[in-house]
């Protein structure tokens, strides 16, 4: 049996139906410092520093990040290779 269930609603009655928290003040607040500060930062070294602080494992950590996205982007394809590796063996 397949049951097909389509809600007409906005992203705030959605979230408020599922009991998730408004974070919308929190988010306001987190951007708006982040664009003083960006703002204020004189050099490479001072973005440099920040992007460690606010990144999990630091460098490691946006080099895994980046590396996971591209293998979600490239996943379905290493996937029919490997596919079709097998089929030949």
């Amino acid at each position: 049996m397949k049951v097909t269930v389509e809600l007409d609603c906005t992203p705030e009655e959605a979230r408020r139906m599922m009991g998730l928290p408004d974070v919308g003040k929190l988010n306001e607040t987190y951007v708006k410092e982040l664009s003083k500060f960006l703002q204020g930062a004189s050099s490479v070294e001072q973005l440099q520093n920040f992007t460690k602080i606010i990144a999990p494992m630091g460098e490691a950590g946006i080099k895994m990040f980046s590396s996971f996205l591209g293998g979600a982007m490239g996943g379905s394809s290493s996937a029919k290779k490997s596919t079709s590796t097998k089929k030949k063996d």
